[in-house]
């Protein structure tokens, strides 16, 4: 039977050693943080010599806190002080660090000590092994002649897939570093580089100032070139990474900045360049965000997006924004209340617009209210909206500026019978103050109002069979609205989208500078079905009627005339990883004005996403031609390790494609490398045709998360 000793000496002997050769930031040393907990001695047989000697053996083991040591025997000399353990030992710690050795010898406080045929093991990951390994002072443990890996180690002696061969290595266990003497860095056992002395960090250790993985960018545009980021780490709440991007045709140093506050955080990023694209000009871009956490629920966000020139985000491969938009705003929203103010500024990068004539300031307010009165029932809503928008230009008409201010008042009611039928009610009245300048066609003040109503019934019904349960709910609304007052420019609501978000509206218009009036009527039908086998659907089909048509909606809207087109929605997922969206437009001559197709299916091994898009040719919307284009994206795991992916954007109307690629990734437990090729088709005179070759590799193990831990390489029993 095992015997159970648990005594101050044993405990704290053998605790000592696993703290000691585990790495890991204490405030204080090991051994005092280990002497502050309890420990347990557990052993076949545990007995005190006659020469003062504790001997533990036979299955040995030591607990302390998450610390677990195992060895085959353990021998305390009281007299001398000397600690010596018979292997095979391992110790781990908290499931990221774990230490096996042959045999070790340490002194009386454990401050120094050797093991030999040592071998440490980070995150069950990153392992180095050495002939022998000593403690220095608490603190320091050294190598020698070690080999560090993350890769699958075969003990048929079959070499690593790549290896850190080093003279020594010491680990520093307060700084969680790692410092190399003589190391060779090799793949499949042969050297290809040879570093004197070099510094990685501890696997555990989540943020430390060093270099970060390059990568090799190709462009048709730039050359060949390399980027090496380095990370500054700045303190525990800040820090600072510098990327040079170096090639034949740009010098450009690449920077992001981040910092982390008590009640926010903010993050800059940006360049700055030369290069032989637009020679003797500095070119660069910088973009920040910002959000701080104000007293009394409100937040402070911050936005800012500013570049050099309108070809430059096309040019080094970032998000391609064709309008710039920086923003400060303050808000705050609970339950029943909302607010909102912002300032935002506009950048285009259009080619095909003049920036002087489009609106370049916008300020934005944005209260809400609710109230629940007992005696009236129902929702009380009261709202203001305030907008301003200028324009750099004074010209008449291309330089219009507005402002408008909107009080709103709502009361909203809804009963259900007895029979299931759903009556929901609401009233209200806006009046807008509204201010024109530089466009004599319209008044420079002007002040209306609009009151509104309209009844809506619902007849939910649910059927529970067998194979699933399905709802049907058939939907009929009558309402009414009027706007008294002279017309106003259409300065917010160019756009109208007609879904089954706003099916019920009582105006469509995105903005309140515009609001529809007259009588209207809205049918509709909202069907739902839950199979048990695990697959779903859903589909909204409904029409507008009004008695008079209303010229300020576009074509392409749907909206136009006295019956709108029929809109046509619908979603189905099924268990299998397959999701299909489609929202469509049908007129009375039964063609489609609008329709988008959304899908995506997903498995084991596959994943797949992909859209179509169909709008027709409208002069309104800016649009002289239809659009017709469908995206790809994909992913397909070829095998364990190989993952071959491609996107694809295809303009159907021209017939060409505006954006194609492709990629390889290679990822199994130690290394990560992805190669991929992109090509950009478009082409204005600001932007030119480019194709893009991208190079990256990893080693995991440093720090690194992303390894694939499933698979290994295996072994060869041969």
């Amino acid at each position: 039977m095992r015997a159970l000793l648990s005594t101050l000496l044993s405990g704290v002997a053998c605790l000592h050693l696993a703290g000691a050769a585990a790495a890991q930031t204490l405030p204080a040393t090991p051994a005092e943080q280990t002497e502050a907990q309890p420990a347990v001695l557990v052993a076949d047989s545990v007995f005190i010599t006659p020469e003062r000697q504790l001997i533990a053996e036979g299955n040995v083991e030591a607990f302390q806190g998450d610390i677990r040591l195992r060895a085959r025997k353990i021998t305390f000399d009281r007299q001398s002080g000397q600690l010596n353990i018979e292997g095979p030992i391992r110790i781990d710690q908290g499931g990221q660090i774990t230490v096996l050795a042959d045999a070790a010898e340490l002194d009386k406080n454990l401050q120094n000590g050797l093991l030999t045929g040592a071998r440490m093991v980070f995150d069950q990951q990153l392992q180095l092994a050495a002939l022998q390994m000593t403690r220095v002072g608490g603190r320091y443990t050294q190598l020698y002649k070690t080999s560090v890996t993350s890769c699958h180690v075969c003990e048929n002696g079959k070499p690593p897939l790549w290896q850190i061969r080093a003279q020594k290595v010491i680990h520093d266990q307060l700084e969680q570093q790692l410092y190399f003497e003589g190391a060779q860095f090799r793949v499949l056992d042969v050297p290809v580089f040879y570093f004197p002395a070099m510094r990685l960090p501890d696997p555990n250790l989540k943020r430390a100032t060093g270099f970060l993985i390059p990568s090799i960018r190709t462009t048709s545009q730039l050359g060949t070139g390399v980027k090496v980021p380095y990370f500054f780490r700045l303190g525990d709440h800040r820090d600072l990474t510098l990327t040079p991007y170096v090639s034949s045709k740009t010098k450009t140093l690449n920077l992001r900045y981040r910092q982390a506050f008590a009640r926010g955080r903010i993050e800059i990023e940006g360049a700055y360049t030369r290069d032989d694209l637009i020679r003797g000009e500095d070119r660069g871009y910088v973009f920040a965000t910002g959000q701080f956490d104000l007293r009394d629920d409100y937040k402070l966000k911050l936005g800012v997006q500013t570049v050099s020139d309108n070809g430059y985000l096309a040019d080094y491969g970032l998000p391609e924004y064709d309008r710039l938009r920086s923003e400060v705003s303050i808000e705050r929203f609970r339950r029943d209340s909302a607010f909102r103010i912002g300032l935002i500024h506009y950048e285009t990068l259009r080619d095909s617009e003049i920036e002087a004539e489009i609106p370049t300031e916008i300020f934005d307010i944005n209260a809400e209210k609710r109230y629940f009165p007992t005696g009236l029932g129902g929702e009380v809503r009261l709202a203001f909206d305030g907008h301003a928008h200028q324009r750099q230009s004074s010209a008449n008409v291309v330089g219009r500026d507005i402002a408008r201010a909107t009080l709103d008042a709502e009361w909203l009611r809804s009963w259900t019978f007895a029979s299931g039928l759903r009556a929901d009610w609401r009233m209200g009245v806006a009046v807008d103050d509204y201010r024109v300048w530089d466009d004599t066609n319209y008044a420079s003040g002007t002040l209306r109002s609009a009151p509104r109503a309209a009844l809506t019934l619902r007849y939910p019904m649910v059927y529970r069979g067998a194979t699933g349960t399905h709802y049907l709910e058939p939907i009929a609304q009558l309402g009414w609205s009027d706007v008294s007052g002279a017309p106003l420019p259409n300065g917010e609501s160019n756009f109208v989208e007609f879904d089954q978000g706003n099916l019920l509206a009582l105006s469509r218009f995105p903005a309140n500078d515009q609001r529809e009036e007259g009588k209207r009527a809205v049918f509709g039908l909202n069907w739902a079905r839950f199979s048990t086998s695990g697959w779903q659907a859903f589909a909204t089909i409904g029409q507008v009627f009004r008695s008079t048509s209303d010229p300020r909606f576009s074509k392409s809207s749907g909206l136009g005339g006295t019956a709108s087109d029929l809109l046509l929605a619908g979603q189905i997922t099924l268990p299998q990883g397959l999701g299909l969206t489609a929202r469509g437009l049908l007129d009375g001559s039964l063609n489609f004005s609008k329709v988008e197709v959304r899908g995506s299916w997903t498995d084991d091994r596959t994943s797949v996403s992909g859209s179509y898009l169909w709008l027709g040719r409208d002069l309104a919307e800016n649009r002289a031609l239809a659009v017709s284009e469908f995206w790809f994206d994909g992913s397909y795991k070829v095998n364990p390790y190989w993952t071959a992916s491609a996107n694809i954007r295809y303009d159907i109307e021209d017939s060409r494609a505006t954006r194609a690629g492709i990629g390889f990734a290679y990822q199994n437990e130690c290394v990560t490398v992805n190669i991929s090729v992109n090509r950009r088709y478009t082409s204005s005179t600001s932007v030119e045709p480019s194709t893009d070759f991208g190079f990256t590799i990893a080693l995991s193990g440093f720090a690194v998360e992303s390894a694939n831990k499933e698979y290994r390489r295996s072994c060869s029993k041969t």
